[in-house]
């Protein structure tokens, strides 16, 4: 896999992993980089619906899915690769996409949480940590319900742990996704899955 090529569309991962047989490596990807464990994940189909009206389709994420945790938190939780323009307005904008379009959902479910991924091919916060968690409360008006925005910012360029000491599963999914394939990265078993897809779609697909 390229790092560029893959951290600058969102169109390609989004093609490779929106499917039902590949949703193990979603599962996989969450769990490392939220350090929870998933009971049940399902994709979110209102993209799918949406793609004929969207004129640039890159700019709406890798994936959006409904999990359930095993403490029973119903979640969701949406995937982007962030370009270095508007990176507030992006992680902002990207949010309330994935929360508002619960409500576009055919099934009757109640509106849970949303979780988003953001992922950076550059250094944009003032630390030196690679995972920064963003949590904004929301002040609701006299009777309403108090929310939790919570973002996820993975500075890809910031991941300096070393291969040759056991790492964790975050640790191998940033590292695969800051474009790094050795051995040590591809024992884990969903990343690799996920990197012989990637193979197979540049051979078989024409560059958009």
């Amino acid at each position: 896999m390229n790092r560029k090529l893959v951290s600058k569309s969102n169109l390609v991962l989004r093609k490779v992993l929106n499917k039902e047989e590949h949703i193990d490596i979603l599962k996989d990807m969450i769990e490392g980089i939220l350090d929870i464990k998933i009971e049940s994940i399902r994709l979110n189909p209102y993209l799918k619906s949406k793609e004929k009206y969207l004129p640039k389709e890159e700019n709406f994420g890798v994936a959006d899915v409904r999990i359930i945790t095993k403490e029973k938190e119903s979640l969701n939780v949406g995937i982007q690769f962030i370009d270095g323009f508007y990176i507030q307005n992006k992680l902002l904008l990207y949010y309330a996409q994935i929360h508002t379009n619960q409500l576009e959902q055919q099934e009757n479910q109640e509106i849970a949480k949303t979780i988003t991924i953001n992922i950076l091919d550059f250094e944009y916060f003032d630390t030196q940590k690679f995972h920064k968690i963003i949590k904004i409360k929301d002040k609701p008006d006299e009777g309403g319900v108090e929310e939790t925005i919570e973002l996820h910012v993975i500075e890809l360029p910031k991941w300096t742990c070393s291969l040759t000491k056991p790492i964790t599963k975050e640790e191998a999914w940033v590292a695969y996704l800051a474009g790094i394939e050795s051995e040590s990265i591809l024992k884990f078993e969903k990343i690799k899955k996920l990197n012989d897809l990637l193979k197979q779609y540049w051979e078989q697909e024409k560059i958009e």
